[in-house]
């Protein structure tokens, strides 16, 4: 699989921000909500949907791109109004969104006039194969794609347990290792294609939550990547760059998930509030904890370029405590809504299902929290 590739970016058609959040709450609406018990347990992956979000603008306000305005909060805010519904979803275009980031953070114009264009339209659907690098760049992991220098490219050689929002007509991101050679040791950044030469998706475990979100396992055997689809090379300097935006934009399936989990305790006030009224935590907790939360996160979406330690730690607190604030959230959703929501189709015992996922995505709350501590910092 190849890219049509062009000399020039062209300028983005950018839309208005209240009119993509407008049409992000009628999309989730009328389209995504239906949708979502077979989403949760039939494992359906909501195609349409993820394309009218693209069509609306959800994946496109933050890239640095001509036409662009670096608005990461307008493409969070969208993200969390799926949320609100669908973790699945919510995660998906943060995919979706991530994918555009990395393309458009890269020197490589060609590859952003061409799919970096029609990603940021959800014509092309993509994910991102950055786990297994993220733990690797904190010494969790070892990198374990690996790559061999060839004329006009690499080839790779590895697997990568699970890559998100893909299917074998998409495209994703990845990062790989030289092992040997006068390069040893330097890393790659790349976008693969589902059907390239060499690449094989395959299925994997079954997860408790999150199945509707295309997540296969993908093995590289002597894959080729041509120079076109290289986004750094090598990827010292980018990583810095791109690392806050990759998290920050994570936000927006916290911020869904909470403000669905409020919508759920405030939902049974009526019938339930005489007793739930007695809960240590309610509804107001959490909205003002929320409120509080997204001031930071939105105050930190205005320098994303910002490189410095500090600036980071309060991008990792920021993670840190959307994960463990999911978990709160939903976890008291279903002790107010009690019997209710914890029947099969009971949309709380979903929701913390869901919302563990928060909590163990990459960067995961143990990963922040070594992170913290390898940068002298308190959780």
């Amino acid at each position: 699989m190849s890219l049509d590739l062009a000399p020039l970016v062209p300028p983005l058609d950018m839309p208005d921000a209240d009119q993509v959040l407008t049409d992000a709450d009628r999309i989730a609406a009328s389209d995504l909500v239906p949708l979502v018990r077979a989403i949760d347990a039939d494992g359906l992956y909501p195609e349409a949907v993820m394309r009218s979000f693209g069509t609306a603008g959800a994946y496109q306000r933050h890239l640095p791109a001509p036409g662009g305005v670096l608005d990461l909060e307008t493409t969070i805010t969208a993200m969390a109004r799926a949320g609100r519904e669908c973790l699945s979803t919510a995660f998906c275009m943060w995919c979706q969104s991530a994918l555009g980031w990395y393309i458009f953070n890269s020197d490589n114009t060609a590859l952003q006039a061409s799919l970096g264009a029609d990603v940021a339209t959800g014509k092309v659907l993509g994910g991102t194969g950055l786990s297994n690098p993220m733990k690797t760049l904190f010494g969790i992991e070892q990198m374990k794609l690996k790559a061999t220098p060839v004329e006009g490219g690499y080839t790779l050689r590895g697997t990568l347990p699970w890559v998100s929002n893909i299917s074998e007509d998409a495209w994703f991101a990845v990062i790989s290792e030289i092992p040997e050679g006068p390069r040893a040791g330097e890393r790659i950044m790349m976008v693969l294609h589902g059907r390239g030469d060499g690449v094989k998706l395959v299925s994997n475990d079954h997860f408790v939550a999150l199945e509707g979100t295309r997540t296969y396992g993908v093995q590289c055997r002597d894959a080729f990547v041509p120079d076109a689809q290289i986004i750094a090379d090598p990827i010292n300097a980018y990583v810095p760059k791109i690392r806050a935006g990759f998290i920050l934009l994570q936000s927006g399936m916290a911020f869904g998930m909470i403000e669905g989990c409020i919508a759920l305790m405030e939902q049974v006030r009526g019938q339930l509030g005489h007793v739930n009224q007695h809960l240590p935590d309610q509804p107001e907790d959490f909205r003002e904890k929320l409120e509080g939360l997204k001031a930071e996160v939105f105050e930190l979406c205005k320098t994303p370029y910002d490189t410095s330690d500090a600036y980071f730690i309060r991008v990792i607190k920021a993670r840190l405590a959307a994960g463990d604030l999911s978990v709160a959230a939903a976890h008291n959703a279903m002790l107010h809504q009690g019997a209710r929501g914890y029947v099969t189709h009971g949309a709380a015992q979903r929701r913390l299902r869901e919302s563990y996922f928060v909590a163990i995505v990459t960067p995961a709350t143990k990963q922040l929290r070594k992170m913290l501590a390898d940068m002298g910092a308190s959780a």
